[in-house]
């Protein structure tokens, strides 16, 4: 599925991308996968039934983490992202050293669907299931057929600690790639995609194992503008409530 002599013939431009970008490392790489391949993926995705746990800040938006169950080429798709050779490559372009979660968990297949949104914020930094895992990148897999600017829904990335922002673009067939911070904040807006056309990504998420801590562990952290006030109080006191709610139940994320 992945075009691997196409995407390592051009690693050290990618690296340099990557890199220099503002306002932190991050790219967007097209053509990743087979075009034939990848449109007959799409084809097949399923209308995915799994709300995101994050429903007070994400709208309308579903996730199936296990998306390789569906066999077929979503399995070929698994087996290339999570391959040695994948991760190398990753690697080299980012300098970290990475894998990727073969679990997929809190990533695969994300469908956002009419009016889609999700607010900005920083990820969570330590696996839930493996303490020692940390979550160094987010790579992001576009699979939008026939995408246009009009459609919204382009990657907004900020800078938390500087306030610098950007976008990328989210056309069928491009792998974005960012650092996973407490400062890398990032969202899309409200979309407007035609009727029965939904905003449609792979996550995956690419690990560097700590043997010891080298920050506090962190749940999702939320950003929301003062404008809306009652999302506003409510994301300064998400964070302790989900470790509350985490002392007495396991998060469903893990279910998707």
């Amino acid at each position: 599925m992945i075009r691997f002599d196409f995407i390592e013939a051009n690693k050290d431009l990618y690296r340099k991308q990557f890199l220099e970008a503002k306002p932190f490392p991050h790219i967007g790489i097209d053509d990743i996968c087979d075009e034939a391949k990848l449109t007959e993926m799409y084809n097949q995705i399923p209308e995915i039934e799994t709300p995101s746990a994050d429903y007070v800040f994400a709208k309308n938006k579903f996730e199936k983490s296990r998306y390789y169950e569906l066999g077929g080429l979503f399995q070929e798709l698994h087996e290339d992202l999570i391959s040695p050779r994948f991760a190398a490559w990753v690697s080299y372009i980012t300098n970290e050293d990475v894998f990727i979660d073969p679990t997929f968990y809190g990533g695969g297949i994300h469908q956002g669907r009419k009016g889609s949104f999700l607010d900005m914020h920083a990820d969570f930094n330590y696996h839930p299931l493996h303490d020692n895992w940390y979550r160094n990148l987010n790579l992001l897999l576009y699979i939008n057929k026939n995408w246009k600017k009009e459609y919204g829904g382009e990657l907004k990335l900020e800078d938390g600690r500087t306030g610098e922002k950007t976008e990328v673009d989210v056309p069928f067939n491009r792998l974005a790639i960012m650092h996973c911070r407490s400062y890398t904040l990032h969202g899309y807006d409200p979309i407007n995609f035609p009727e029965n056309q939904y905003r449609t990504s792979i996550a995956a998420y690419a690990y560097t194992i700590h043997q010891n801590h080298l920050e506090s562990s962190r749940t999702t952290v939320w950003h929301v503008k003062k404008e809306s006030p009652f999302k506003y109080m409510l994301s300064k006191i998400w964070v302790p409530a989900v470790k509350i709610k985490s002392m007495f139940s396991k998060s469903k994320t893990a279910d998707h």
